[in-house]
């Protein structure tokens, strides 16, 4: 007797447990899901998201920064117009440090074409721009005399080679999941404001009640 006595109180407990899922389904507001969805769609109608905003301005920084230090270099070479025309009209694989700005360009053009105007959500693109850096400073390194001009042979690869590594892991890392889970978070809202329009229906019209008709008397 006791036996039976504890398997309904388990039933009945676990009837109770599970009430909560649907006491929480009935306890949606459709104001707050409209809302949310409403902000979610003001998000997409804005433009990019403010992550991929910020890896792209980490982008416009790598290209700044390799300029600054490749500016940097040509003065203290002895000048900018002398060094400028010596690296880029009289440009040697060996000793130029113009082939690493470009390589910050085209890093900068693919990294914006790709996340800012065409707004991808793939990896392909920066995997691309980081391989291709990447081999392009370990061969400079190792077959041109880059190390032999001071400081600046081991600056210029060296950060150019970290910055492109950044960028990779940020994108990875923070930007793809992060739009991603805010786009789950929009389809679960949307889901749940359907269901909450469809356990919630419009306010009763007085058309809709109605009173029995009198008895009979002695009926």
């Amino acid at each position: 007797m006791n036996r039976v006595t504890g398997d309904a109180e388990n039933a009945h407990s676990s009837s109770v447990e599970s009430c909560p899922s649907l006491r929480d389904v009935h306890s949606i507001n459709p104001t707050q899901l409209m809302a949310r969805i409403e902000s979610y769609e003001g998000r997409e109608k804005k433009g990019i998201s403010d992550v991929r905003r910020t890896f792209c301005l980490f982008v416009t920084f790598d290209l700044l920064f390799i300029t600054l230090l490749w500016i940097i270099e040509l003065n203290v070479k002895g000048g900018i117009e002398t060094t400028l025309e010596k690296e880029v009209l009289q440009y040697d694989y060996s000793s130029s440090y113009f082939d690493i700005f470009l390589l910050a360009v085209f890093r900068f053009k693919v990294l914006i074409l790709a996340y800012a105007m065409c707004r991808l959500r793939h990896w392909w693109a920066i995997a691309f721009t980081t391989a291709v850096t990447s081999a392009f400073l370990l061969a400079k390194v190792i077959i041109s005399q880059l190390f032999s001009q001071g400081a600046f042979g081991y600056v210029l690869p060296i950060i150019s080679f970290i910055l492109a590594w950044i960028e990779t892991w940020f994108l990875d890392f923070k930007v793809l999941p992060q739009e991603a889970e805010e786009e789950n978070r929009f389809l679960i809202a949307q889901d749940a404001s359907e269901r909450a329009a469809l356990l919630h229906p419009g306010v009763l019209s007085d058309g809709q009640f109605y009173s029995p008709p009198e008895s009979v008397a002695g009926s």
